[in-house]
């Protein structure tokens, strides 16, 4: 077996459009990018602290049933502070969580809470540096969807 002396490294993931970079951090994508995938792909583009901050809002509606079966059990350490006003996420924590895991926490939250989401997005657009990273396509798809619900309900 020949192996080559250059090796081919993965090209980072700049790619404007967030299902692109979905697919290549594990998250299922549709052919309309969803809430979830965008969400997930926010995650995986932000920096540790922001990370933190968005996974404490995200899990903090989870009751202790969920938590133990969402990502299959990825979240079950946090069992213990279900329900509890504050919850304790470490940046180690936050480094753990995959984009895949994040997809599956966020599709339960906007089926139980969609309020969540809307939080989440208003955590992440207060960040002026990956407001810029992400570009306006995802605050477009987000304003989008939100006037859809508003409009249906």
């Amino acid at each position: 077996m020949k192996f080559s002396k250059t090796r081919k490294l993965p090209r980072s993931s700049t790619h404007p459009d967030p299902r692109v970079h979905a697919r290549s951090a594990g998250v299922p994508a549709k052919a309309p990018a969803s809430l979830p995938a965008l969400v997930a792909s926010v995650f995986a583009r932000t920096r540790l602290a922001l990370r933190a901050r968005m996974l404490r809002r995200l899990l903090l509606p989870v009751g202790p049933l969920a938590l133990t079966v969402i990502a299959g059990g990825a979240f079950a350490k946090y069992v213990a502070y279900a329900r509890w006003s504050r919850l304790p996420v470490s940046l180690d924590d936050a480094a753990r969580v995959t984009a895949s895991q994040v997809f599956e926490l966020v599709r339960y939250v906007e089926q139980s809470n969609p309020l969540v989401l809307q939080q989440v997005m208003v955590l992440v657009s207060r960040d002026a540096t990956t407001v810029a990273a992400l570009g306006a396509s995802v605050a477009a798809y987000v304003l989008e969807q939100w006037s859809r619900r508003n409009a249906t309900s």
